[in-house]
Order: structure tokens, then C-alpha cells, then sequence
């Protein structure tokens, strides 16, 4: 099997589970030959673009590590022969035909001694390709059934939307606009469903600044989502460095704070009719929520790291560097986008909203069990790459299918408009008003079901976890992962909701 690891050692049923350790490698070193044309070629590492100089006036030739590979073997050294050489000694050739009495034990007092050797082979793979090793993940048929499985929800979802739209608004519209006056007051008695609603569905819900800055929050973060993952898929992300996908998110992030103030302090105006008011503080506050929580998660999960002496603690030098990006760079681009969506004329809404509200009639089940159940197609789309991605970040394993991931970012983006354009023309139907927060909840309880199948993968797939401060970190971690994903999906969600809300009563002739 290849592996991007090896384990240290092994047991053998069939000697009363004897352990056997690993300690000769094998190395085999790929090499390509470079050609010299005289003028000096540039080759991307990843971090940097190299040059390789050019050697004189003449054609000169060299080799460049394209690959290795490497195949771990158990051998039992002799020890009459090992005791006569020193260390780097060259050592007589080396069978790993892994015979049972040939391997090397684990048995106090029998000295283990670790060899190595190293092979350099020739190898037709060119510079440009020599990540081609990590980009062929196994299991490309389980990303296509992936991808598959999110296509027939979308088929199915669409179908539910086309007759929402066709064959259910369109038919009523058209019925309602071909009534004479006398017809339409005599029909308004006899009005049910979405059309009683119309004198509070744009009535503003409670918590509106909440609303509006969780929906600002969400644009940056599927903004830096999607544009990430794009140029990670055309390959501008570099395998050579794995740490500039996370160098280009944060910048993305910090950056993008510019649509986040801008569609947050957009939308308050449009639910204050107009009114600008408090636009600064609703600016702040975007520019702080989701940071806010990030770094206070971060920094406790630092103090459990630097209480137990870890290396992998974050150096406080980061922290202030952190720090300055944001309030240097984020926090003023957030106030910059708040002030142009001030600017910005308010989206005016087609129905006056009675002073009264509606009572809304008595449900027979709780709509909120709805909104929590709705997070299941979403999550359906994303459970198959979902397992790869924790792989990745805590198996150590290389993920690099981001065409595949790009797919299905936009396919799960689809999934969970659809989803919640639907329940809020259930809730619309059902004479429910309060469209605004479950519009946004039943696209983003996706991550109610990410953060439950983070727990599922610690207890059943992720057996190196050790002790109470590994299990906070991952789901410290894990926490932090979920929040960004309902803020991305709840605003995909509510957008897609408001838009149809407001193309649907825009459609509605009233006097």
C-alpha cells in the first residue's frame, strides 16, 4: 500500500503477537535531468520562484529531486558483524524479504540497531509534476458519488421550487391581477395562505442587529470560502507550502470586511425604512463578532497549550500581529463598507406594514423543528468531502482535490437556498410572518450537523487523541469551524429568502 507515513512497527498474530519494529529504510530517490539552454530557467517551489543559473557559454546538464519513495523494512542485524563497524559504516547489502525469523524484535535486552540505504533512479517526471504523487488521491469515485448525491438533491429541491413558482404563485398572481376591484375585496375575505400576510411579512423581526450583523459576518466569510477555494483548484495554491491557503484566507478575510460592512449596514437601513441611524455601531460590531469569538477561542485554547508545555502554542509575538491586521486593516474596511452601504439607497419594500401585528394561527408542530430538520439536505451534500477535510487537518493526510471541493461548495451554496426559500414559503402559507431568523436557521442548521459529525469522527475515527487538552483543542477547534459554516450557509439562506419575499409581494397589486 502507499502511504504518506509508515508506522513504527507491527504484530504478528501467528507468533503469540510478537511486536517487530521497523528500523532499515529504504530510500529511493527519483531524479530528472535539467538541460541548461544556456539562459537560466525559473522553477516555483511553493514559497518562491527559484532560478537555476546558467552554468557558462556551453550546454550544461544536471539532475533535480522530482520524488522519493520509501519502503520500511524489519531486519535483524547481525550483531558480530554490526559490533566491528562504526557509526555511517557502510553496511553489506540488505534483504527485506521480511522473513518471520529474520525480523527485528522488541524484547528487552536485544539491541536494535537502524540502517538505512538510498538509491537514486532515474525518473520521467518533470519539475512542474513532481506533486502529481499527492494529487492522485485514491477514492476519486467516492468524490464523484459525492458530488452525485448533491446533483439529485438539487434536482428534487429544484423540482419543489418550479411548482412554487409556476404552477402555485403564478397561477394566484394571475388570478388576483384579472379580478375587477369588487372582486378583489369580496376575494380578500376569502384570501388564505402567503396572501394575509402581506401587511406584516416585512415587519422587522426582533434582534434586527443581531440579524444584520450575523448576515455581514456570513458574506465575508463565503466570500474568503469561495474565492480561496477557486484559486486553490486553478493551482495557485501551492502544495509546496501548505500554510499559504491559510495566509491567503486571512488576507481574503481581511479584506472582504469591506462587503461585510457594506451589505450589514445596507440591510439596517432597509429594515429602519430609510433611517441611517447607528450605522457605526452595527460597522463595529461586524468587524468584531466573529473575529471577537475566534480570538478569544484561540487564545484560551493557547493557555491550555502553553500549560502544558507544547511547542505548537502560538508565540504571543502572532498574537499582536494578529491583532494589528485587525484592527489596522479590518476594522477600518468594515467602517469604509458600512459608510458606502449608507450611501447606497436602501432597498425600498412593496407593501406597507400595518401598525397592528397579525395574530398568527396556532401550528400544529413546532416550526423551529422544521427549521433544525431542514439542516439535513445541506449536510448531505457535504458529509462525504466533510470526512477528507477532518483527515486532512487531523489525520495529517494531503488534500489537494479542491476542483472537488470547489463543486461542491457551490452545490451546497444551491442546496441551501433552495432549502430555505422553500420553508419560508411553508411558513408564509402557514401564515407565519416571522420569516426573518428561520430563513436564516434553516440553511445554517447544517452546521448543527457538522458539529455532531465532528463529535462522531473524535469518539469513532480519531483514535490518537490523548488526554483532556487534546479533546478541548479539537473541539475548541471544532467549535470555531461550526460557527463559520452557520454564518455562511444562514446567510446564503436569508438572502436567497429575502429576495423571493420581496420579488413575490412585488408582484401583489394592492391599493
Amino acid at each position: 500500500m502507499r502511504w504518506t507515513a509508515y508506522p513504527i512497527g507491527f504484530r504478528v498474530k501467528n507468533l503469540d503477537n510478537e511486536q517487530f519494529i521497523f528500523n532499515h529504510l529504504k530510500f529511493k530517490v527519483l531524479i530528472h535531468e535539467h538541460e541548461d539552454t544556456g539562459i537560466g530557467s525559473v522553477i516555483g517551489t511553493g514559497d518562491a520562484f527559484d532560478a537555476i543559473p546558467s552554468g557558462g557559454p556551453k550546454n550544461n546538464s544536471g539532475f533535480l529531486v522530482v520524488g522519493f519513495e520509501v519502503l520500511p523494512c524489519s531486519v535483524l542485524h547481525d550483531q558480530a558483524v554490526i559490533g566491528k563497524r562504526k557509526i555511517y559504516d557502510i553496511l553489506p547489502d540488505v534483504a527485506c524479504d521480511m522473513e518471520a525469523e529474520r525480523l527485528q524484535p522488541v524484547k528487552k535486552g536485544v539491541p536494535i540497531t537502524f540502517s538505512y540505504e538510498v538509491v537514486f533512479e532515474k525518473s520521467d517526471i518533470r519539475w512542474p509534476s513532481r506533486w502529481d504523487a499527492y494529487l492522485k488521491m485514491e477514492g476519486a469515485r467516492v468524490h464523484w458519488f459525492s458530488i452525485l448525491n448533491s446533483l439529485m438533491v438539487i434536482a428534487f429541491l429544484a423540482g419543489i421550487v418550479f411548482v412554487i413558482f409556476l404552477r402555485t404563485v403564478r397561477r394566484d398572481l394571475t388570478k388576483y391581477e384579472e379580478l375587477d376591484k369588487e372582486a378583489q375585496a369580496q376575494m380578500n375575505e376569502e384570501l388564505s395562505g402567503w396572501k394575509l400576510v402581506v401587511g406584516d411579512v416585512f415587519r422587522a423581526p426582533p434582534h434586527s442587529q443581531l440579524l444584520c450583523i450575523m448576515v455581514g459576518d456570513g458574506v465575508q466569510i463565503t466570500g474568503m470560502a469561495v474565492v480561496s477555494i477557486l484559486f486553490a483548484a486553478f493551482g495557485f495554491m501551492s502544495p509546496a507550502s501548505r500554510g499559504m491557503l491559510l495566509t491567503g484566507m486571512v488576507l481574503l478575510y481581511l479584506f472582504l470586511g469591506i462587503a461585510a460592512g457594506y451589505v450589514a449596514c445596507r440591510l439596517w437601513r432597509t429594515l429602519k425604512a430609510g433611517d441611517s441611524t447607528g450605522w457605526r455601531s452595527i460597522a463595529w460590531r461586524v468587524a468584531c463578532f466573529f473575529p471577537g469569538i475566534a480570538f478569544t477561542i484561540l487564545t484560551l485554547l493557547n493557555f491550555l497549550l502553553w500549560g502544558s508545555d507544547s511547542t505548537g502554542a502560538i508565540p504571543i509575538s502572532l498574537f499582536f500581529i494578529l491583532l494589528a491586521l485587525w484592527f489596522c486593516i479590518s476594522v477600518p474596511l468594515t467602517l469604509f463598507g458600512g459608510f458606502l452601504g449608507v450611501r447606497a439607497e436602501h432597498i425600498q419594500f412593496p407593501v406597507r406594514t400595518n401598525q397592528i401585528p397579525r395574530q398568527i394561527p396556532r401550528q400544529k408542530y413546532p416550526s423551529w423543528l422544521l427549521v433544525l430538520g431542514a439542516g439535513m439536505l445541506p449536510f448531505g451534500t457535504l458529509f462525504i468531502e466533510l470526512f477528507f477535510i477532518m483527515s486532512s487537518l487531523w489525520m495529517g493526510r494531503v488534500y489537494y482535490v479542491f476542483g472537488f471541493l470547489f463543486v461542491v461548495l457551490i452545490l451546497l451554496a444551491i442546496v441551501c437556498a433552495e432549502v430555505s426559500l422553500v420553508l419560508t414559503y411553508m411558513h408564509l402559507c402557514m401564515e407565519d410572518w416571522r420569516w426573518w431568523w428561520k430563513a436564516f436557521f434553516s440553511s445554517g442548521s447544517v452546521a448543527l450537523y457538522v458539529f455532531l459529525y465532528s463529535i462522531n469522527y473524535m469518539v469513532f475515527d480519531l483514535h490518537i487523541l490523548g488526554g483532556t487538552v487534546s479533546i478541548l483543542l479539537y473541539i475548541g477547534y471544532s467549535l470555531l469551524m461550526v460557527l463559520a459554516i452557520l454564518l455562511s450557509t444562514g446567510t446564503v439562506g436569508f438572502l436567497t429568502s429575502f429576495y423571493f419575499v420581496h420579488y413575490l409581494f412585488s408582484s401583489v397589486k394592492l391599493d
